[in-house]
């Protein structure tokens, strides 16, 4: 039964929605061994040791920084952190788990009771985080024709879960959940963020129930969605398929389902009619952890400029639309392109105008160019002091702006200055005397009488084709915006007897 994405949802129902985001975390080695975590492009089974295959009698050390990073993230959801925590057993048999348990938290975790804020339609939501807590990795499992095979490289790798509350009252808002809180992860350098690559994973759980009641309805668990985009479709699809069950007089099974992105389905992957006994006990090969103040505090000072602070910034103090605030602040990269632009132009006097200037060059024509050449933000080949060069050549009205587009191309290639390019090409400076250019304007509108008069007919459009022409007799010397200003009024111009 597949439902449109953009069919409505009946007003009758509410949709109650709560996320379970797993994170892999940046550290350097795996979270109870020294195995690299670098293994992207390894061949399997090579990054391991006994510890992370599992054998019998090897001990587990805790990595110090994934608890560091645990801790930072849920400081950045406004957790409340625990003097006390420990590690416990997860039990549960499956062909990915090396021991035949997972390392994972349970009754104390490493932070509680947190919270995210997203905007939708106009409203700021208070999203609840339940906990943020810290486990490790499985292995990945290959499945082929009959049979599976299974890679430990990733077995052991650091991994925080972030459970919310179920606060979510739309796909939408889910969607808008997971990506701000990719967002932070990604701006406090704890994970990739990276969906497509498994590194940031969400499980959705969904229930929906008659509006007005308060009692929760029983839920379904959705799995293997890899984008922002299957997120939203997926609940949106099941959010539907369960009322129409209801509707039809049935019930709705607690159960996980997966996302068919193929087919644009959920689809039956086990029955959850009763709930999993993991067995958790605390784990007797590791400390409790005494988690001191002091390090708290430490933590919390190493927190950067997180996005939300970032817009806030961005608005107040350059003056930017919330748009281009928001655009610069979901890509990292460019957000911080464009701050070393901002310090690197300290000198200019009209702070707002540079601002919106490097903006809207770098978010037009620098995208393009990185759209063009395939390359993210981040390895962007063109150096903030090349953009800082270009923008005060236009300050300058040493070049057009058709100019600078051309020269921004060559220099995005070659690694060169801007300025170094104009005077290797031998560009003239733009011409700027209204007097040389009016020459040039009533040379262009005797020479085309029929274009004129359908201007003044009322054809308004006809007066690019003589900008045109103006701007070829020019070379492209002159500046369009001055060229438009100076024809249209001759145009406007009383025509003599």
């Amino acid at each position: 039964m597949a439902v449109p994405a953009h069919t409505e949802v009946a007003t009758e129902f509410e949709i109650v929605i709560g996320l379970e985001v797993h994170a892999q975390l940046t550290t350097r080695s795996k979270m109870f061994c020294s195995c690299s975590t670098d293994y992207a492009n390894a061949a399997p089974n090579t990054h391991v040791c006994p510890v992370c295959m599992g054998m019998p009698g090897v001990l587990p050390v805790i990595n110090r920084q994934a608890v560091a990073y645990t801790i930072m993230t849920a400081l950045a959801l406004n957790c409340s952190i625990p003097e006390y925590s420990k590690f416990d057993r997860k039990n549960y048999p499956y062909p990915d788990l090396m021991k035949g348990y997972q390392i994972s938290q349970y009754d104390l975790p490493l932070s509680r009771n947190g919270y995210l804020l997203i905007e939708h339609d106009g409203q700021v939501r208070r999203i609840g985080i339940t906990r943020v807590h810290l486990e490790e990795d499985t292995a990945k499992l290959l499945h082929r024709d009959g049979y599976s095979l299974v890679d430990v490289n990733r077995a052991g790798t650091p991994l925080i879960e972030i459970v919310s509350e179920p606060d979510m009252r739309s796909p939408e808002e889910a969607r808008l959940y997971m990506q701000k809180l990719r967002e932070i992860l990604v701006y406090l350098g704890v994970s990739s963020g990276r969906m497509e690559e498994g590194s940031l994973r969400c499980d959705a759980n969904i229930s929906v129930r008659p509006r007005g009641q308060q009692t929760l309805g029983v839920k379904t668990e959705i799995k293997n969605m890899n984008s922002f985009k299957a997120l939203q479709q997926a609940l949106e699809y099941e959010a539907h398929r369960q009322i129409e069950v209801l509707r039809a007089g049935g019930t709705i099974q607690q159960e996980t389902r997966g996302w068919d992105e193929s087919r644009g389905v959920t689809v039956p992957q086990r029955s959850k009619e009763y709930a999993h006994d993991y067995r958790y006990f605390p784990e007797p090969d590791l400390p409790p952890l005494v988690i001191s103040r002091e390090w708290v505090e430490e933590l919390r000072a190493r927190l950067p400029e997180l996005p939300d602070a970032r817009r806030l910034r961005y608005q107040r103090d350059y003056g930017l639309s919330a748009q281009d605030a928001d655009i610069l602040t979901e890509e990292k990269a460019l957000g911080d392109y464009f701050d070393q632009v901002m310090a690197l132009s300290s000198q200019v006097q009209d702070r707002q105008t540079r601002a919106r200037a490097a903006s809207n060059w770098l978010l037009s024509e620098v995208v393009r160019l990185l759209h063009a050449h395939d390359i993210a933000p981040a390895a962007c080949p063109l150096k903030p002091e090349a953009l800082v060069n270009l923008l005060d050549l236009l300050d300058r009205q040493r070049i057009t702006g058709k100019q600078a587009k051309e020269v921004l191309d060559e220099a995005f290639v070659s690694g060169e200055l801007p300025e170094t390019i104009v005077v290797r090409k031998g560009i003239q400076p733009p011409i700027t005397d209204p007097q040389a250019l009016e020459r040039i304007i009533v040379e262009v509108i005797e020479a085309n009488p029929k274009i004129v008069a359908d201007y003044r007919a009322g054809k308004t459009n006809a007066a690019q084709y003589l900008v045109g022409q103006i701007m070829k007799r020019t070379r492209g010397q002159a500046k369009a915006d001055l060229v438009q200003q100076l024809l249209r009024a001759k145009l406007d111009e009383t025509p003599t007897a």
